[in-house]
């Protein structure tokens, strides 16, 4: 939905914070929860070259972490944000721990820290025209270098991950949200039985932590990508490898939650025993 309108806020250079939490699909669907929403976010659901800078929270602690942050990216680089959740987080009940509120902004300090906003002209400033409208085509690919530009410096300054036992695994669960708990759990069932396996979190969708997952590409024997879709992620992280290692998917579809147990199969099917 409203996929024209964060198109338009990105070619605008408007910051925002958009929040998802996804639910099952596609159409109607269902109320459960699901991560079938990846491509939309990071491959950009609507028209243009643009990027959303996306966070996927995996507590409640994390989803009130990230409001903040996210507000803080999306104004640093003039960009909208999102927080992608899931239904598990999205209706989950834990202790949050709320940072100190910072104090709001005065109007001095609007119009010094953002000089494009609309505060009105004074001091003979020029008018602020904010639009993603550009009818010639050199000044809109000038526009588009620009932006491309941006992301590069997101990219590079910007990717957020957790790593937990990577540093001797021969398998990688690889998970974002809630099914990277669920994945936490497995790992250590599949540690009780001898299993070295490490679990890598993706905190920032886009930028995707891509370099860190090629590096343990010369490291580990295979991954496993679970989502709760039919294999979304996976895809980047595929890209990441660029075949060096096998990776695999596992998937619950339809609003159903896998336990860690299904994941510890799929790793010693699809892994370990092939």
């Amino acid at each position: 939905l409203k996929q024209e309108g964060i198109s338009y806020l990105a070619g605008a250079e408007l910051p925002c914070l958009i929040v998802n939490v996804m639910r099952g699909g596609p159409g109607l669907g269902t109320i459960q929860p699901s991560q079938a929403d990846y491509f939309q976010t990071v491959k950009g659901g609507g028209h243009g070259d643009y990027r959303l800078i996306a966070l996927a929270p995996a507590s409640v602690q994390e989803m009130a972490d990230f409001v903040g942050l996210a507000f803080e990216l999306a104004f640093k680089y003039r960009n909208p944000a999102i927080i992608l959740a899931d239904g598990v987080i999205g209706q989950m009940m834990e202790k949050v721990v709320l940072p100190v509120q910072k104090p709001r902004r005065t109007d001095a300090e609007v119009i010094e820290q953002c000089p494009w906003a609309t505060t009105g002209r004074t001091n003979g400033r020029k008018p602020n025209v904010i639009t993603s409208l550009e009818l010639k085509p050199e000044e809109m690919e000038k526009n588009n270098i620009r932006f491309q530009a941006k992301y590069k410096q997101i990219e590079e300054n910007e990717v957020r991950f957790e790593e937990i036992h990577c540093d001797d695994a021969d398998y990688l669960i690889v998970a974002f949200g809630s099914m990277a708990r669920i994945g936490q759990k497995a790992m250590e069932l599949a540690r009780e039985e001898g299993i070295k396996v490490g679990m890598l979190r993706p905190i920032t969708l886009w930028p995707f932590p891509t370099k860190v997952i090629a590096a343990y590409a010369d490291k580990v024997k295979g991954m496993l990508v679970t989502e709760l879709n039919a294999g979304q992620m996976v895809e980047d992280v595929r890209l990441a490898v660029n075949g060096k290692v096998k990776v695999e998917h596992f998937g619950r579809l339809g609003g159903i939650v896998p336990d860690p147990d299904e994941i510890v199969d799929a790793l010693k099917e699809k892994l370990i025993k092939k």
